[in-house]
């Protein structure tokens, strides 16, 4: 071989060694960039473990502010009840008080319709004999200077010295 044939040989060897860095070096990014792959998807399972982390106490805080506002509203609830009931009571008194109070002094006591009953005993006795002395007796006024006039039992006899008494109708 000739002189040239060594520089092409050298030419040559250089070439192949360049190829075999580059190809040494295609390697390595590869493995780089199968690790960066790797680190790829195991950031996006560290993000998705801190998302679901962050989300699981956000939902925690979000309950326990829940529980509380919902304690409070029971509170509210119970307090308007106690409100209501206690209307409910202070109507019911006065609903009641105020009539009684009415009544016990409009209507009369127990003393007094004792003694409105002996009264009226007297008052039923009064007009039995009231009846009996004529009382039931139909008595008008009469004729122009309206005189005294009673009814009278046209059946019944007449009596006195001149027959000039009648019995009274009813009687």
């Amino acid at each position: 071989m000739t002189e040239r044939a060594p520089a092409m040989d050298d030419a040559t060897l250089k070439i192949g060694l360049l190829m075999e860095s580059a190809q040494a070096h295609q390697k390595l990014a590869e493995s780089q960039l199968e690790q960066l792959r790797t680190h790829t998807q195991d950031l996006d399972g560290v993000v998705r473990d801190e998302i679901r982390r962050t989300l699981i106490a956000e939902l925690r805080e979000v309950t326990a502010e829940s529980k509380r506002a919902a304690q409070a509203l029971h509170g509210v609830k119970r307090a308007a009840n106690m409100r209501g009931l206690l209307w409910s009571l202070v109507i019911a008194i006065f609903s009641t008080a105020v009539p009684g109070a009415m009544a016990h002094w409009i209507l009369p006591s127990a003393a007094e319709i004792d003694a409105l009953k002996v009264r009226r005993d007297h008052l039923r006795d009064d007009v039995s004999r009231l009846e009996q002395r004529g009382g039931r007796a139909d008595l008008r006024r009469c004729g122009s200077p309206e005189r005294l006039c009673v009814r009278i039992d046209k059946s019944a006899p007449a009596y006195g010295d001149k027959a000039d008494y009648f019995i009274v109708q009813g009687y």
